[in-house]
């Protein structure tokens, strides 16, 4: 069995369509199948990654989206026998589907908020909390729905991970800082100069750097006068371990909120882009997560206010934790895989 993967990452994109992609390839592998990721970016840090998985990846220089891209796309999963195409990206609209389709291809589609006008997708797969079936009115009536956390897509080391009931300290002494794989507005400085705020001496800070954010150096710059231990992990494969280690997060409301759910690991949570306002907002309303709102228009001082509350609640962090594991059980990408499989 080969499954084809049309997705991009750079640091306009950013890296979690990628990522999510990943996880269903890692099922499809555990599977015994075949994966090819097609990538008209450059993401060097990626393909080495998806290299070391055992999964090849063609670089397709192209303009995405379009329908020389699609194409050119359903000409080399012809080419690779492949069974299946999975496109994930926001660039890719009812026409691309259409023809991927016309080419006697099964396709599984992964969207956000219904930005198709038209879906011909064999499944349409939604992993939001907010995913319902009156944005994807104007499908083929063969189209499958996949709605919902249940389908939520979490890497091997999620979901092979034995997870634990998280203690949570009365003081809080390790934070989690993880702001996306790209950053591209740089609010991990932002976050930082919040930390700076703090008038704490014994705490330890860890902050993930994705493979595709250009701040790296400034960050360890704005990082050598803190009162307290900082440390940077880039191109991070053991999150589930940096997670379990941490005692509180500051994240970003991309897919690594399932991940957070799924570890039980009380957050703060910034919203970085529009497609992220939903979740946030849903999550926070729900009490599963401290929603700060958009990272760009808020100031440092109100992180570092938000940090020390939800430091100092023992209460609030141990009922966020219990509500976020039993929301999210890792096991979504193996749903995802047993409804293709069914399908062939």
């Amino acid at each position: 069995m080969k499954l084809f993967i049309r997705v991009d990452a750079s640091t306009q994109i950013g890296t979690g369509h990628v990522m999510r992609c990943l996880a269903l390839a890692q099922a499809w592998q555990d599977a015994g199948g075949q994966v090819v990721f097609v990538m008209a970016t450059e993401a060097p840090d990626l393909k080495t990654r998806l290299n070391a998985e055992g999964m090849e990846v063609i670089h397709l220089p192209i303009q995405i989206g379009s329908a020389e891209d699609a194409k050119e796309t359903a000409k080399l999963a012809r080419q690779f026998n492949a069974n299946w195409v999975v496109v994930d990206g926001y660039n890719f609209g009812a026409k691309y589907q259409e023809i991927i389709k016309e080419s006697d291809l099964k396709l599984l589609f992964i969207d956000d908020y219904g930005h198709a006008e038209y879906y011909y997708a064999d499944v349409v797969l939604n992993q939001d909390i907010y995913a319902h079936e009156n944005l994807y009115m104007q499908r083929e009536p063969y189209t499958k729905l996949l709605l919902g956390i249940n389908y939520a897509l979490l890497r091997r080391e999620f979901s092979q991970y034995q997870r634990e009931q998280k203690t949570h300290p009365l003081i809080v002494k390790k934070l989690l800082v993880t702001l996306g794989g790209s950053d591209l507005n740089n609010l991990t400085l932002k976050v930082i100069n919040a930390l700076k705020l703090l008038e704490l001496s014994n705490l330890e800070v860890l902050v993930v750097v994705g493979g595709s954010n250009p701040h790296y150096e400034k960050l360890q710059v704005a990082s050598q006068h803190l009162q307290f231990p900082i440390y940077f992990h880039r191109n991070v494969q053991n999150m589930p371990n940096l997670m379990a280690w941490s005692d509180i997060a500051i994240s970003a409301s991309g897919s690594t909120i399932w991940e957070l759910a799924f570890m039980g690991l009380p957050s703060l949570i910034l919203i970085l882009a529009d497609n992220q306002a939903s979740n946030a907002k849903k999550l926070g309303e729900m009490r599963l997560i401290y929603n700060l709102g958009e990272g760009k228009d808020i100031a440092p001082i109100v992180i570092a206010n938000a940090l020390k509350k939800l430091m100092l609640a023992t209460k609030e962090r141990t009922e966020m934790a219990r509500l976020c594991q039993n929301l999210v059980d890792g096991q979504g990408s193996r749903r995802v895989l047993n409804q293709i499989l069914h399908s062939m």
